[in-house]
């Protein structure tokens, strides 16, 4: 890597973590808690190697996988890019070498200077603002954000009605709820045909470790909802700073008709200013549930840094692949 020097995350110094806190922290494009070196800490910890691409001011945490390098977190990390000054420029290229042809991305940023030569789709990434909480948010929010706060208002009264007292905690340390988490979402995988995330040990070991870590400007945020005895949702994700990243939302099947996701993000945008978040990223996809409660979006770029062409064509014949699978499901479910 031309002028990069690559070491494991766990060979950094002090110095060199304090400056990438740093650098992060004076870029407003890199707000999300995935470029926080809490997170890349996180995953290391977990047992998954992180190697991070070191120059002047830039941090570039990935992995090896093969000759390719992915982001660090990969396939958990919603935001990627460089960790670099705003108006810096960089080199992606530089990323290759030692053996390494190929960089691949699915969540960068589209501010992360020279990669647009690289990039082959966008995707948009949507995200609340919840500045002023709950009365804020609907200040904000469409028609059909509103709507399904106030449904989920009502929804929340019948639930106390037919299982007891609802009780929401934003903040919890408690280690059963997220097993319980994760149990739901590996059946929620299981029921849809989606790849099991939690198929790796390595993920669950990194979800247990960010619970615990309750650093003040980064951590992991569990958040649940019940009803009497009964747990009806939860979520765990990241936080870092003014924002809150939805990760791994879920909610029991048995309690579908109380729609119990939207009651427990109602009480999340209610609960913001007091955990002193700003914005809530739901993170790529174009979902049902985050085009109504939507007040913004971003978006973010898939691609390849390689000098392979037939790399390139392939990654760009997947990627319109996968489109084509996008828009005939979309049709299907007007």
């Amino acid at each position: 890597m031309t002028g990069l020097r690559v070491r494991t995350f766990g060979e950094l110094s002090a110095a060199e973590l304090d400056a990438w806190e740093t650098v992060r922290a004076a870029n407003p494009a890199l707000d999300s808690p995935y470029f926080h070196p809490g997170f890349s800490a996180a995953v290391h910890a977990s047992g998954r190697t992180v190697h991070v691409a070191v120059g002047d001011d830039v941090f570039v945490p990935h992995h090896r996988d093969g000759r390719l390098l992915r982001p660090a977190g990969w396939p958990g990390a919603d935001f990627q890019g460089p960790i670099l000054a705003a108006g810096a420029g960089f080199r992606p290229l530089d990323l290759l070498g030692n053996g390494a042809s190929g960089y691949a991305f699915d969540h960068l940023v589209p501010d992360a200077p020279g990669f647009e030569r690289w990039v082959l789709s966008r995707r948009p990434s949507p995200y609340l603002d919840v500045t002023g909480g709950l009365t804020g948010y609907l200040g904000r929010a469409s028609k059909s954000g509103k709507d399904n706060m106030g449904q989920a208002r009502r929804r929340a009264a019948r639930a106390e009605r037919d299982l007891g007292a609802v009780r929401f905690e934003a903040d919890s340390v408690d280690a059963g709820a997220l097993a319980r988490v994760i149990e739901l979402k590996r059946a929620q995988y299981a029921a849809t045909g989606a790849q099991d995330y939690f198929a790796e040990p390595d993920r669950i070991k990194l979800l247990e470790g960010l619970l615990s870590t309750r650093d003040p400007g980064f951590g992991g945020v569990l958040s649940t909802l019940r009803a009497g005895p009964h747990l009806l949702a939860a979520h765990f994700g990241l936080r870092s700073g003014g924002v809150l990243h939805w990760w791994f939302p879920v909610y029991d099947p048995a309690y579908a008709k109380l729609s119990p996701g939207w009651i427990l993000l109602r009480e999340l945008v209610a609960a913001a200013p007091s955990l002193g978040i700003a914005r809530i990223d739901l993170g790529r996809g174009e979902d049902e549930y985050k085009r109504r409660a939507r007040t913004g979006e971003s978006v973010v770029c898939q691609g390849i840094v390689t000098r392979n062409p037939a790399r390139r064509w392939t990654a760009a014949a997947g990627t319109r692949a996968r489109a084509a699978v996008r828009s005939l499901r979309a049709g299907r479910n007007r």
